[in-house]
């Protein structure tokens, strides 16, 4: 445990939420400080903890417990609370800590929490203060509200996917799934804004988070492109669409990137290869005209490129100050020396290893306190924390299934 200021201390965080969306958004804030309290089904908890293998196996209170890397990933900081939210009961309880917290984070479907007598007007009327975000695959309304929101889905519908693959090829999802991500994080940043809001009026708000709406506000300049110039964006595979050369090209040994971002890293690189009529020639000399003539540019390049290894080539191209970069592999990238300055992999004491905080704040850090909980790892912990129970209370509600 480390005893350090943190920016978000105080703030308690009730996460419906799970799989992959809600989680890291929760996660994030708990990387903060915030205290996360993670209600979790009685006997299942969160559907994540099942998706392995890999497991990592776990020594807890009940025994050795086997915990999926994929649900590792995703729910360091937090507490884990067991709760039956189809017993009365266990809403009655949901409600009560809701009255005791800063923010509610949920992904059911739509309208999901009103079954539970758990919805944003039912909150709101216990306390004006609390922030509510609701993170769904469409949102609260509209003709999909009602869709099941899975990333796969959502990186096909967003446009995601017609931009992603080889120029050739089919259309193609990334290698994570990053609409859940990308959702994450703004979930995490409207909820922040939101608590400072509460902060300064005393009044909390509804958020309404769709995986599908912040897919498309990530396509940035692509979207742009095409509300500029209504012409719908193609694949371009390892190229860009609006600056050449910036691509992989294939050496003598292996791959590498080359990403020229502007006219005096391309001189630079035209002086690196020795070839300044690419430099001096009007089709070259400009970005736009690179763009334009890259059928052209490309292909002189990327035979030059083959005659000595990628390690040789990022080696003199970052020595002229050119961006260039090897594309490694996960054991590469994790292994790699920057990285571990960085401090980026955490090692517990058990041995778990695990991908920290990616944020440097330097009064406040964030840090990785506590490891992902056991299901109702903190439960009776909570319950006489927050809501004052007593250890009778406690076993009844665990005899009766509650919790």
């Amino acid at each position: 445990m480390i005893d350090t200021p943190r920016a978000l201390d105080g703030l308690r965080v009730l996460d419906f939420s799970r799989i992959l969306a809600g989680p890291f958004c929760t996660m994030l804030l708990a990387d903060l400080g915030a205290d996360v309290i993670k209600i979790e089904q009685p006997g299942s908890g969160d559907g994540t903890r099942q998706w392995g293998p890999p497991w990592f196996e776990n020594d807890s209170e009940n025994g050795t417990e086997s915990q999926s890397a994929y649900y590792l990933s995703i729910n360091r900081n937090k507490r884990s609370l067991t709760l039956d939210l189809k017993s009365e009961t266990g809403q009655e309880l949901a409600r009560q800590l809701a009255a005791q917290s800063h923010v509610v984070v949920e992904n059911f479907k739509a309208g999901g929490m009103t079954g539970y007598g758990l919805d944003y007007a039912a909150l709101h009327a216990l306390n004006p203060a609390l922030v509510v975000c609701s993170v769904t695959g469409f949102g609260q309304d509209g003709p999909y509200r009602d869709r099941p929101g899975y990333d796969y889905v959502i990186q096909a519908m967003s446009g995601l996917m017609s931009i992603s693959g080889p120029v050739d090829g089919p259309p193609t999802k990334l290698g994570v799934a990053i609409s859940d991500v990308i959702a994450g994080l703004f979930a995490a940043s409207a909820i922040l804004a939101a608590v400072r809001h509460a902060e300064r009026t005393g009044e909390g708000q509804y958020i309404d988070v769709a995986l599908l709406d912040t897919s498309i506000a990530a396509l940035v300049n692509v979207a742009s492109n095409f509300l500029v110039s209504d012409h719908p964006p193609k694949r371009y595979g390892n190229q860009h669409p609006n600056i050449v050369p910036y691509q992989t090209f294939r050496a003598a040994e292996g791959e590498f990137v080359l990403a020229c971002g502007s006219d005096g890293q391309y001189a630079r690189l035209c002086t690196l290869i020795d070839r300044p009529d690419l430099r001096d020639d009007p089709r070259f000399a400009t970005n736009p005209a690179r763009v334009k003539h890259r059928d052209i540019l490309v292909p002189i390049l990327a035979e030059i490129f083959a005659t000595r290894p990628a390690a040789e080539w990022v080696e003199k191209l970052l020595a002229a100050g050119i961006p260039a970069g090897p594309i490694n592999d996960l054991p590469a990238i994790l292994d790699d020396p920057h990285i571990q300055a960085r401090g980026l992999v955490h090692t517990a004491d058990n041995g778990l290893r695990l991908v920290g905080p990616p944020v440097q704040l330097s009064e406040t850090p964030a840090s990785v306190r506590s490891l992902p909980p056991t299901l109702g790892e903190h439960t009776a912990a909570v319950l006489r924390e927050v809501l004052g129970l007593d250890a009778e209370q406690i076993a009844r509600y665990r005899a009766e299934g509650v919790i």
